[in-house]
């Protein structure tokens, strides 16, 4: 339902995507995934039409909604406001879906947004997203700044979400882990281009994912520096 083909994203004379290609099919769940600066939010960005390609398309057969990196709720607005918000392009004023999807959304909605904690505010994105009824659900960084309890009940939300409902889902992450379990499939990106992609499950045991994140030299210290050295002692 996603196609991106050979788009390519700058910054006056810098390159944030080099020629990053990548589909999504119909219900599927996929990671994006990658070291801090590798591109992830600006090719987000421009999947959801945020940011201008210098070339290359996005093409996508139904509705794309973004849940954006720290949340960005109004904080003066109640939690009900800022749901409204999110179904004003396509004049949805019909909470009830949302809060049976996120039944704890319907006791927090007249509070203010801003006095939510992370997590709250976190689902208050998502419900923000989905009252677009959105075919994709693209999610910027989900686990930014969350406890693990937390984040581990939101990535339950996206698979009831995808399982119940059908919703496709472009998760956009640095915690690997988190990606993989929620994902079946996943992409690598690195310095603006994609490096790696397949079945997550081969992917959270790639030398090149480490090497995306930890870079060669610190790969071959993690090999032979001190504690594999003392691994090597306490076997031998």
């Amino acid at each position: 339902m996603l196609r991106i083909d050979d788009l390519v994203v700058r910054y006056g004379s810098a390159v944030a995507v080099d020629g990053v290609s990548f589909e999504v099919g119909a219900g599927e769940m996929v990671a994006l995934v990658g070291p801090n600066g590798a591109g992830k939010s600006t090719l987000i960005n421009a999947i959801s039409g945020l940011v201008p390609p210098h070339s290359g398309t996005v093409a996508c057969e139904g509705r794309i909604a973004q849940v954006p990196e720290g949340r960005q709720m109004f904080a003066d607005m109640s939690v009900e406001d800022n749901l409204l918000l999110g179904g004003w392009s396509i004049r949805n004023r019909d909470l009830g879906e949302v809060y049976d999807l996120l039944p704890d959304l319907a006791g927090m909605r007249k509070r203010k947004a801003g006095r939510l904690s992370g997590g709250q505010q976190q689902m208050v994105a998502v419900g923000r997203a989905l009252m677009a009824r959105p075919d994709l659900l693209a999610i910027d960084e989900l686990s930014l700044g969350l406890a693990p309890l937390v984040v581990a009940e939101l990535a339950e939300h996206l698979r009831f979400l995808n399982r119940e409902r059908g919703t496709a889902v472009l998760l956009v992450e640095q915690e690997v882990t988190l990606a993989f379990d929620v994902c079946p499939r996943a992409l690598v990106l690195e310095a603006g281009r994609i490096i790696a992609a397949g079945p997550s499950v081969e992917l959270a045991q790639s030398e090149t994912v480490r090497k995306a994140y930890f870079g060669d030299l610190a790969v071959a210290e993690m090999m032979t520096g001190p504690t594999a050295q003392a691994t090597t002692e306490v076997s031998t």
